[in-house]
């Protein structure tokens, strides 16, 4: 799968798009001459932009060849749905209808084999689901993670058969799972840890320690293990960003969390 992105102000949408324009007529050029053939029918083109700017964008996409591809409101890449406003809205709700549509045929054998394992189920197929890439859900509105924290507390009352007006937390808290907004803030902080310690990709280790600032070594944060948090300027896209996310969710942190050195893995 070949991925081609580009950046450019509002008002240079016209020239980005003849740039992005010749930039995928020279792969299918390339393929071409190689014997092989660009499938247009799973080829896609966004724009991502807030929604205050949709109007300056062009109706139409790339054309490649004979055929002129229009933008899509939403594209599928690893298994996560991306939607030109990058609300992720598209994707909580797709998650959702798949997480309840599995917990309905779980349903069917709940009372055929043990609970210990069928909870394993629920574990393996619903909230790996939940998990999948959650960190690029941080700081979405709540109504969004209500959508999925729904999904969980199903499950919970599937695995225990309780109804819908039972309370949920004790179910919760003996199932030793944390709800949707405290695992993802769990994922960012457990990949800013591995960032630090350079056990992460490369290009998620963009953090910069107070105490490695020279105009901040008089200051008390200087003594401390808090990360400098980037400038943005949209909190609905640059506050969420990892760079920005990360930062602020590992500051949150105790100190005993922050200081602690990493572990090995066991041979």
């Amino acid at each position: 799968m070949t991925q081609i992105y580009g950046s450019c102000l509002p008002s240079d949408v016209d020239s980005l798009l003849q740039t992005t324009t010749k930039c995928v007529n020279a792969v299918a050029d390339w393929m071409s001459a190689n014997r092989l053939q660009l499938n247009c029918d799973k080829t896609k083109f966004m724009w991502l932009t807030t929604a205050r700017n949709q109007h300056r964008l062009p109706p139409s996409g790339p054309l490649i060849g004979s055929t002129v591809f229009p933008p899509s409101s939403s594209v599928r890449d690893l298994g996560v749905f991306t939607d030109q406003e990058l609300t992720m809205r598209t994707h909580v709700q797709r998650t959702a209808s798949r997480c309840f549509a599995t917990l309905r045929q779980l349903r069917s054998i709940h009372r055929c084999v043990p609970t210990s394992f069928f909870q394993s189920l629920v574990s393996a197929l619903v909230l790996s689901r939940l998990d999948y890439c959650n960190s690029l859900l941080i700081d979405l509105p709540s109504t969004l993670l209500q959508r999925l924290q729904s999904v969980q507390n199903a499950a919970a009352r599937l695995i225990y058969n309780l109804r819908r007006c039972d309370h949920i937390s004790e179910a919760l808290i003996s199932l030793h799972w944390l709800r949707v907004p405290e695992r993802i803030m769990f994922k960012v902080a457990m990949l800013t840890y591995r960032a630090l310690h350079g056990t992460a990709p490369p290009y998620l280790a963009s953090f910069t320690c107070v105490a490695d600032m020279p105009h901040r070594h008089k200051l008390r944060s200087a003594s401390t293990e808090q990360i400098d948090v980037p400038f943005f300027r949209l909190s609905t896209v640059g506050g969420r960003a990892f760079p920005v996310a990360g930062a602020k969710v590992w500051n949150s942190l105790p100190t005993d969390v922050t200081s602690a050195l990493l572990i090995p893995p066991l041979l």
